[in-house]
């Protein structure tokens, strides 16, 4: 890492307050009995872009936000609440130094990640990110990136796992991985090795939980792809459902849909080897390299 990145300061966590506030105009508009179209007429603009407002999926400038504020009727602490918000959504996300190498589909993901209070993820084919030691990071990171940025790259996820010593509150973080991304070699033997013995190593801690599941569950997860659920500490704000993919990501916001998946991770939950024994496994994969 350069010493400019190192004397970055943080930068904050734009999505959570987006969230909040979204959630607080939306429950002002319904309060008040105004429609989706009158709101997005006040600050002139249309309803897809009241309704991205009211999802968080895009920031509010604060001319904006007080227009919906005065048209809503908002009081006193209810604007200096909502105000407060949109000026916190202004902050860049702790990625922003680095977003030239951080692909657009998966931003909103990593800044939710590190203001989770838990992350649930299934992968079925490599260890996932947060788990993954430094020289099996690097391997796969070969695999799609030119030389010149593996270095970066791979700093910037040992930075990303941060998150997972963070104090007071270290992210609660609970994988099902499917047993194939054990057998995949991503190096010589030394890197899976060395791979195995970190998992082993993070098993230990009270935050982490691990699961190794048959070969071929993954068939239950819509694309057969990786799965991950987020939760946030924040009571009343939505989970985030994120299905990455080879060529993109999706994030259904609909209820009954972060509902089936949930649904779908506590199945793979039931189907994996339970958590004590997740040591005993881990150490008879050793002996396959």
């Amino acid at each position: 890492m350069t010493g400019a990145r190192q004397s970055t300061p943080a930068h904050g966590d734009p999505l959570v307050p987006r969230l909040l506030l979204a959630r607080g105009l939306r429950t002002l508009r319904e309060s008040a009995a105004v429609s989706r179209l009158d709101a997005a007429k006040a600050i002139d603009g249309s309803s897809s872009k009241l309704s991205r407002l009211e999802l968080g999926r895009s920031r509010c400038s604060t001319e904006d936000v007080e227009t919906l504020l005065t048209f809503y009727g908002a009081d006193d602490d209810e604007r200096t609440t909502l105000l407060a918000l949109a000026e916190q959504t202004r902050a860049h996300p702790w990625w922003y130094d680095d977003r030239s190498i951080v692909a657009s589909w998966v931003r909103p993901y990593l800044t939710a990640e590190q203001a989770a209070k838990l992350v649930r993820t299934f992968e079925p084919q490599f260890v996932p990110g947060l788990l993954q030691s430094e020289g099996y990071a690097r391997e796969v990171i070969r695999r799609d990136h030119p030389e010149s940025e593996v270095d970066r790259r791979v700093d910037f996820r040992m930075r990303r796992q941060r998150v997972l010593r963070r104090r007071p509150r270290p992210l609660n973080l609970w994988v099902v991985l499917d047993q194939r991304a054990l057998w995949r070699p991503m190096g010589g033997p030394a890197v899976m090795k060395e791979q195995i013995r970190h998992i082993m190593d993070l098993c230990q801690r009270p935050n982490v939980t691990v699961q190794i599941a048959p070969s071929g569950v993954c068939g239950r997860v819509e694309g057969d792809g990786p799965l991950t659920l987020v939760r946030f500490p924040q009571q009343g704000l939505q989970d985030m459902v994120y299905l990455e993919r080879a060529d993109g990501a999706s994030y259904p916001v609909r209820r009954d849909d972060i509902e089936r998946h949930w649904h779908v991770f506590n199945t793979l939950v039931t189907e994996a080897a339970p958590p004590e024994r997740t040591l005993r496994i881990l150490a008879r994969a050793l002996t396959t390299f």
